[in-house]
């Protein structure tokens, strides 16, 4: 919270993107705790406990605000669900108008995660920083309605543009009311994962022109309500990554793709970054040492300055112990002012 408020706090603190693997350090699966909020919380509070990082991210999956808004989902064993986008709910555009807001406490898996972040607030939230993801952006909520290769297509066609901004503005409701719903929680912070409008997918100048006042939009809202709001866009953001500083986002969590000495040079200086140790290698199949290093250059970029050290995205149920060890005592190693 010091770095969020602009503070210098003791050290840098370290809030890894853990779900996955605090479901591997508690030995249960995702089919177990999908619907379980007792569990998910365990599961999150035994995985802080045990490696003694300073924040969990509530998550699940992608598709749960989709499947609250009638899309048909596909449950795994060990792996988040996914939405099925070969059938999809807007067989048309102009079908969001049958579609109705949701209640985050009452429809489809939301009170899920909601409850997760009250279980969790209610164990370590006195010591622990808690991020409630209120699942997808706009953009990207849109792809999952419509299916992603026909949203894409309809992005080219112009005449479809004012049914696109009608229904992304549908989905930025939609989203914010879940991000409203997780400060009711007590969530300390909030956020969105929109990585369908990242470049990875569609280019910077779509970007700018569907997916980003959307996310302002929620930036401002949300944040206006008292809760601090972080946005998430997977993939090699650096064409779009000063955009992403506008959207007045108090966090930005970024991925290993982009240089953190650019990211930081390109936002506002009071916004604060999270990230970005990619979780396949160093954190899924390199060593500690490696793990070291990585986390030491990403508080050497930034001059530790308004940094949340994280992992990039998601980190695998596969990471190794001791390489979750490491990252952690990178921060107490470089991470506090003597050292920096």
């Amino acid at each position: 919270m010091a770095v969020l408020n602009g503070g210098v706090p003791d050290r840098i603190p370290v809030v890894p993107q853990t779900f996955l693997f605090s479901l591997e350090t508690a030995g249960v699966t995702m089919r177990e705790v999908v619907r379980d909020p007792r569990r998910m919380a365990d599961a999150l509070a035994i995985s802080q406990a045990k490696f003694g990082y300073d924040g969990c991210v509530i998550d699940f999956d992608d598709a749960t605000m989709a499947e609250a808004l009638g899309a048909k989902v596909h449950y795994r064993e060990n792996d988040p669900a996914v939405v099925d986008e070969e059938h999809p709910v807007l067989k048309d555009l102009r079908d969001v108008e049958a579609l109705t807001l949701p209640n985050p406490w009452r429809d489809g898996r939301l009170p899920v995660w909601l409850e997760t972040t009250q279980r969790l607030v209610e164990k370590i939230g006195d010591r622990v920083f808690v991020m409630g993801r209120s699942d997808q952006g706009p953009f990207s909520i849109a792809c999952l309605l419509r299916g992603t290769q026909q949203f894409m297509m309809d992005l080219m066609d112009e005449e479809n543009a004012e049914h696109v901004h009608r229904l992304l503005d549908f989905c930025r409701q939609a989203a914010t009311r879940f991000a409203l719903a997780q400060k009711q929680a007590g969530a300390h912070a909030t956020s969105i994962g929109d990585a369908f409008a990242g470049p990875n997918l569609i280019s910077p100048e779509l970007y700018r022109r569907f997916a980003l006042e959307p996310e302002k939009l929620m930036a401002k809202e949300v944040q206006a309500a008292g809760i601090p709001f972080s946005l998430h866009i997977c993939g090699n953001t650096n064409k779009i990554i000063a955009d992403m500083g506008s959207t007045g986002a108090r966090i930005l969590e970024v991925d290993w793709m982009l240089n953190m000495a650019d990211a930081r040079a390109a936002v506002p200086g009071d916004t604060v970054l999270m990230g970005n140790i990619n979780p396949s290698d160093p954190l899924a199949w390199g060593t500690p040492q490696a793990v070291d290093a990585a986390a030491r250059k990403v508080i050497e970029d930034t001059g530790g300055r308004g940094l949340i050290l994280s992992s990039g995205c998601a980190m695998g149920r596969n990471t190794p112990p001791e390489n979750m060890k490491a990252l952690v005592a990178a921060a107490e190693k470089y991470g506090r002012l003597e050292a920096m």
